[in-house]
């Protein structure tokens, strides 16, 4: 209330007889102090302004009479309509702000409480802001006086004005004609110029994205004028002429400058010392193409919906793109435009101006000796002395030698004025072609029209023919920070950061879109990989036996398959397939990327290339995890060799792409694959690593412990057993030796490590149950250690073991484990030695002739070495480490009994009915054969870590063995030997297998006539089986 009563009473507020009204200010009244007093100052300085305005127009009026002609006095002109202008715009914008007449009250207000007396400026600044509650009705009486000088003035604008901006002399002629209104009764000529100008445009800018609509407001100023309606049914006549006609021509006009300055952009780039002598036409284009693009984007949001089509242009992001290009040309070139103006200034226009000045009936001492000097001046000039000719003295003399008693009068010597206005423009060529391009090209603004400015971008990305233009738009963030003032600091870090988050919008939306495009094509071309496939090709196979059986299978009306291939046979060239289009959009978009190798704005540096790079490792990276097509639910996951075709097409497609934008593909790669070798990647998100480690592991061996897979050594390879329930995978599918290379080319030697990792855990886990067993039975195990040569003795001990089926089956299982490892590593190893084939057999030859008296320490890195090449190694330093984690009391002797309670605990695998041997697989159905490599292996780990001799050990275990084993061809029971044969072989299996281990040590355990009877047995059964 206080407020309003404030506003009300303004500019008279008595504060002393309403306290009522007041009083709830008086608390506050420091706070309004100092909240209010910038804004208080701030309309102060337009007051300032405006004083300072009026004396100076003043001045000219009745003092120095200066008339203003720009065909003789060109900056001088333009200069003071600006000034006309800015005191016209500020007070219609001051009239604008609502709350004007609030602050400035209670500013008053506090001051007046505060201090005892209002602020010294207040009573003139209260009566400026009622005398302009309607400010141009106001000022059209201020300028009563001075409408000869107006008038004469916009005359003298009726010639072409070259580079000037279209927006500047609109504002001219209508607020001049306006403020001036009495010449369009009396002046034909004046009328039709105010008549173009109002057709032209229905709104003018006053600042930034404040708008006037000029025919409401000229309709609303002289409806009160008597005599004035032939100018009100003029304003109307107009303005149906601006909606219906305005837009339509405007367009044409866009239309013909983008294709106006495509050619210019081409010629200059072919040409650029053209610069030089065309360089008034590059600044001329810039400027007409500036007005249209402003032009646009100011009536966008500010006329009828009728004719909305009209002001839409999808084709405005070209007309910049050639704007950018233009203005890129003359700074790149700007030395060779400087060279080209020192030269015309010393050779021409010193030539001219001295002919002028000679040629003058009546030159005063002091305008002879100013002239004598611009003429030596520009003589001496050269291209060596640089970038600074110190000419802005020409304007000052123009001004001079234009006031209505100069001693020297331009009026009646117009082409020294002329020529004047032509050396001024070429010294502006030498010194200021920057100042010139922002003069002439400046977009900035486009940060006070961010909404309409990112729906261009929009429709730009969406109109494929015009997405190799889109870098237009970050390039004109580069124009914000012009738009800032030196006496407006605060707004600088607000602009600053809105050109920053647009252009790093623009850039990042881009990325996407080339990112999206080029998933699209590795779509495709993976589609196209997958029908080479050789699973593909039996359908095919299967059609021409049965062809040349004349076997006719099938219905008849069944279409026959298309061959790889049909996509690239073309008949028409018309034809447009998907891809081709996916190319073509994307080259055009990538032409836009590469446009740029970086932009500044704002003294920040962007990279249009890096955020496609960056874009394109997120999206190989989800593609390539995506592609494994793991589903946790049914376990089902891409065969290896599957996902590795996909990720060569994929790949290929990405180093395409270095043919339309200099990135370095080669960098993503080691980025992203690197990455997917690791467990985790940099977002923490699960990589093909630890994803075919999870299957192999839970899906693959599990199936394998529970007795549905076995490993058969002849394929080397995981075959499915006959089941009742049948497994939703064939794992010979995954785990033959092309498919365990793919994997290795998949994971590399850091995935294929995690991997073997990982199983090593496993195994771990495993021994750890086996060393609880051993506990267990320590004193049995002990006495049998011993007794192995007393037959009785060993029966009795034998039958006082618990968990021997235990102890045998998580053998089984640890031995499945190292022979899918082994696979592994095998594969690992063709794979590298295609690769690196000479590090490799280096690393080999180093494993082969490490000297037996090596320290096991030195020895161990070796081994470590050599198993990440892939090469098989004596002992393995993987199951070394994981097995030194285990610390218990008396490891050595209860590694010591496991290894016997495995030797003991062979013949039982005689009376299982899967402990058959089949010679076609090499193996046990039950997986029993990998017990060999379980035997050796454990013992070489366990007997390394507890520094015992691995040797020894396993005579041990041999001995204990063949002891245990020879007592089995003494039973008489047929459901205990049933398979003796096949348990038999176990041993040579063992001695084959290790590196310890010989065959005389064995023939003096265990005869070799009866491992040759065993598999003259297994062979002949195999064979009657067959049969």
């Amino acid at each position: 209330s206080a407020v309003k009563f404030i506003v009300r009473k303004f500019p008279a507020v008595e504060t002393r007889n309403n306290n009522q009204q007041l009083a709830q200010l008086q608390k506050e009244k420091s706070e309004i102090l100092k909240n209010l007093a910038l804004y208080y100052f701030t309309f102060v300085d337009v007051m300032e302004f405006k004083v300072s305005k009026s004396k100076c127009i003043q001045i000219n009026l009745n003092c120095i009479q200066m008339l203003p002609d720009q065909t003789v006095n060109f900056d001088l002109t333009k200069n003071y309509l600006d000034l006309i202008i800015t005191y016209t715009t500020l007070m219609i914008l001051l009239s604008r702000i609502e709350e004007r007449k609030a602050i400035i009250g209670l500013y008053n207000y506090a001051h007046e409480m505060t201090h005892g007396a209002s602020d010294r400026e207040y009573p003139r600044l209260g009566q400026m802001i009622v005398d302009y509650e309607n400010p141009l009705k106001k000022m059209m009486e201020e300028f009563v006086p001075h409408s000869k000088v107006c008038v004469t003035t916009f005359h003298r604008f009726m010639m072409p004005c070259e580079y000037l901006s279209l927006d500047a002399m609109e504002k001219w002629i209508i607020f001049g004609f306006i403020l001036c209104h009495g010449i369009l009764n009396s002046d034909a000529t004046a009328l039709n110029l105010w008549k173009l100008a109002l057709q032209s445009s229905s709104c003018l800018a006053l600042f930034r994205d404040e708008v006037f609509h000029i025919h409401k407001a000229a309709e609303d100023l002289f409806v009160n004028i008597r005599g004035y309606n032939k100018r009100i049914n003029d304003i109307r006549e107009c303005k149906e002429a601006a909606v219906s006609h305005a837009g339509s021509m405007h367009r044409e006009r866009r239309k013909f400058l983008r294709s106006a300055l495509k050619e210019l952009a081409t010629v200059l780039s072919d040409q650029p010392g053209l610069l030089g002598p065309k360089a008034l036409f590059v600044f001329m284009a810039l400027s007409f193409a500036r007005d249209e693009i402003i032009w646009l984007l100011r009536h966008a949001d500010n006329m009828p919906k009728k004719s909305a089509d009209d002001f839409i242009d999808k084709h405005i992001a070209e007309l910049i793109f050639y704007m950018e290009e233009l203005r890129a040309h003359v700074r790149k070139y700007g030395p060779v435009m400087q060279r080209y103006y020192v030269q015309y200034l010393s050779g021409f226009d010193a030539v001219v101006l001295n002919e002028l000045v000679q040629n003058l009936s009546v030159c005063p001492e002091d305008e002879s000796i100013i002239m004598s000097s611009f003429v030596n001046t520009m003589t001496s000039l050269s291209v060596k002395q640089g970038e600074s000719s110190h000419f802005c003295c020409v304007s000052l003399l123009q001004a001079y030698t234009s006031v209505s008693k100069a001693s020297l009068s331009l009026a009646d010597h117009r082409e020294l004025g002329k020529m004047m206005n032509t050396i001024i423009f070429h010294t502006k060529m030498v010194d200021s072609l920057v100042e010139m391009l922002v003069e002439t090209s400046d977009l900035s603004i486009f940060c006070f029209y961010s909404r309409a400015f990112e729906k261009m971008f929009q429709q730009c990305l969406e109109l494929p023919s015009q997405s190799r233009y889109s870098i237009a738009f970050p390039l004109l963030c580069t124009h914000f920070m012009s738009c800032t003032h030196e006496l407006c600091p605060e707004e600088r870090h607000h602009i600053g950061d809105r050109s920053l988050s647009l252009c790093n919008m623009f850039l990042d939306e881009m990325a996407k879109q080339a990112r999206n495009l080029i998933t699209d094509i590795c779509t495709e071309q993976c589609t196209l990989s997958d029908q080479l496939l050789p699973k593909h090709c039996a359908k095919t196979i299967s059609q021409a036996v049965n062809k040349k059986s004349k076997k006719q299978t099938g219905k008849k009306g069944e279409p026959e398959r298309e061959k790889p291939g049909v996509e690239s046979m073309r008949k028409n060239r018309l034809v447009v397939t998907n891809l081709d289009k996916l190319h073509t959009a994307l080259s055009e978009l990538c032409f836009s990327i590469n446009y740029v190798p970086n932009m500044v704005v704002w003294e920040h540096t962007f990279t249009p290339r890096e955020y496609l790079t960056s874009h394109l490792e997120i999206r190989f990276t989800k593609s390539i995890v995506g592609m494994t097509m793991y589903n946790q639910a049914t376990q089902e996951i891409a065969k290896p060799s599957e996902l590795l075709t996909s990720v060569r097409a994929y790949m290929t497609v990405l180093q395409s792409i270095e043919n339309y934008v200099q990135i370095d593909i080669t960098r993503v790669f080691n980025n992203v694959l690197l990455q997917q070798t690791q467990h985790l990647d940099s977002h923490g998100e699960p990589t093909i690593t630890s994803l075919y480690t999870n299957w192999y592991l839970e899906t693959l061996l599990r199936q394998v412990s529970n007795g549905h897979i076995a490993y058969f050594p002849a394929m080397k390879a995981f075959v499915n057993l006959p089941t009742e329930n049948e497994l939703t995978f064939n794992a010979e599918e995954y785990s033959d030796i092309s498919e365990m290379r793919a994997l290795s080319e998949l994971l590399g030697p850091y995935g294929m490590k995690f991997l073997s990792e990982s199983l090593m855990w496993h195994i771990s886990s495993q021994v750890a149950e086996l060393k609880k067993l051993v506990v267990e039975n320590v004193e049995v195990l002990t006495q049998m250690r011993t007794s192995f040569d007393k037959p009785d003795q060993m029966a009795a001990l034998f039958k006082r073991l618990s968990s021997v089926d235990s102890v045998l089956k998580r053998m089984t299982i640890i031995g499945v484990i190292l022979s899918f490892r082994s696979l592994a590593q095998e594969a690992l190893r063709d794979v590298l030695s295609y690769h690196i084939p000479f590090l490799v057999s280096s690393i080999e030859d180093f494993k082969d002739h490490i000297p037996r008296e090596t320290d096991m320490k030195v020895a161990m890195n070796v081994y470590e070495l050599s198993s990440a090449a892939g090469l098989p190694c004596e002992i393995d330093p993987a199951l070394v480490v994981a097995l030194s984690s285990q610390k218990s009391e008396e490891e050595y002797k209860i590694a010591c009994l496991l290894m016997v309670f495995v030797a003991v605990s062979l013949p039982t695998l005689a009376s299982n009915v899967m402990s058959q041997y089949s010679p076609a697989i090499e193996g046990h159905c039950n997986n029993i054969h990998c017990l060999a490599k379980a035997i050796n292996q454990i013992a070489a780990a366990l007997f390394t870590i507890h520094k015992g001799s691995i040797e020894d050990r396993l005579k041990e275990f041999l001995a204990l063995a063949s002891s245990s084993l020879l007592k089995i061809g003494q039973e008489t029971d047929k459901t205990t030997t049933r398979n003796r044969e096949s348990v038999y072989l176990l041993l040579d299996m063992i001695v084959q297998e290790s590196p310890f281990l010989t065959m005389d040590l064995l023939e003096s355990c265990f005869p070799y006539v009866l491992l040759r009877n065993a598999y003259h047995a297994v062979y002949k059964q195999s064979v009657t089986s067959s049969a």
